[in-house]
């Protein structure tokens, strides 16, 4: 197996090898499920990529957004993302990254999730990634093995759903209008606006909108803003800061969005954030079902 504790550094040639490297060993891997390490530097790019088996990959510190042609997801500490088998994606580092990913055969057991999705880490699943790393990988369980691999796939279905996706619509209009305000959220932006910047009606734009995103305007928005502020709170910015330069009237505007979104509110973001830093095998967190 490629030396997966590795700090990805050096030049793009080289890092590219790196990681041809450690996807052909994957692909190659026998049994239900594969967990492997990995510490990556701030900024590092991960090119886009596809495995043959689902990934669950779990940012035990730093923060991680993930890309695919459907959208963006960001991944903070205590929080994993679902990347089905097959899914194009490339993953781009903010800030210095733990990951801890379970690679995970489509037929694995029945339940898994069949779409992108960001989901909390709970500390039952905190645990039982970090062991099954320890655990000899690419081969067939036996005895304890099996039995802690066993738990933690049956674990992935249960755990709890986090509002930390941002689909993008399919239609170029409606594309092109979420691009500009990831580039400047604001949460004062209207559905009228957009609709008349979309040349739509407000009707037939919440409808498309809806259809292609699953998502209503004012629920993507929010997630938009918490994409904006996530790394900024993580790199240890002011809240009052990071809500005015967002557009919030107020502090407590912000915060009560916040903890609507992440069921924690800012402080309790940054505190855990800073306790991950300090301590990468805690169990559980702020965040944390």
């Amino acid at each position: 197996m490629p030396n997966s504790r590795e700090i990805f550094r050096g030049d793009a040639a080289e890092l590219g090898r790196l990681h041809e490297s450690r996807w052909q060993w994957l692909e190659q891997a026998v049994g239900p499920a594969v967990a492997l390490p990995t510490e990556y530097p701030d900024g590092y790019h991960v090119p886009r990529h596809r495995h043959s088996r689902s990934q669950l990959l779990h940012a035990l510190v730093g923060v991680v957004l993930v890309t695919t042609r459907h959208g963006r997801w960001m991944v903070p500490p205590d929080h994993a993302m679902w990347i089905p088998a097959g899914t194009e994606h490339s993953v781009e580092m903010l800030g210095d990254v733990s990951m801890r990913s379970v690679y995970v055969m489509p037929d694995a057991i029945a339940g898994l999730p069949e779409g992108l999705r960001v989901v909390g880490i709970t500390e039952l699943m905190h645990s039982l990634i970090v062991e099954s790393e320890k655990l000899p990988q690419g081969g067939e369980y036996e005895g304890r093995a099996a039995l802690v691999m066993g738990l933690l796939l049956h674990e992935i279905p249960n755990l709890p759903e986090r509002p930390l996706g941002l689909p993008f619509p399919s239609d170029p209009k409606l594309a092109a209008l979420c691009r500009r305000f990831v580039a400047a959220p604001s949460p004062h932006a209207t559905i009228d606006e957009w609709a008349d910047a979309a040349g739509m009606s407000r009707r037939s734009f919440t409808r498309a909108f809806h259809r292609q995103t699953g998502l209503s305007l004012s629920t993507w928005r929010q997630q938009a803003c918490l994409f904006a502020a996530l790394p900024r709170l993580a790199d240890g910015e002011p809240i009052t800061r990071v809500a005015l330069d967002l557009g919030y009237d107020s502090v407590p505007a912000f915060i009560t969005m916040f903890k609507r979104m992440l069921g924690t509110s800012p402080r309790g973001y940054m505190r855990g954030a800073r306790d991950a830093g300090e301590n990468p095998r805690r169990i559980g967190g702020p965040i944390a079902a």
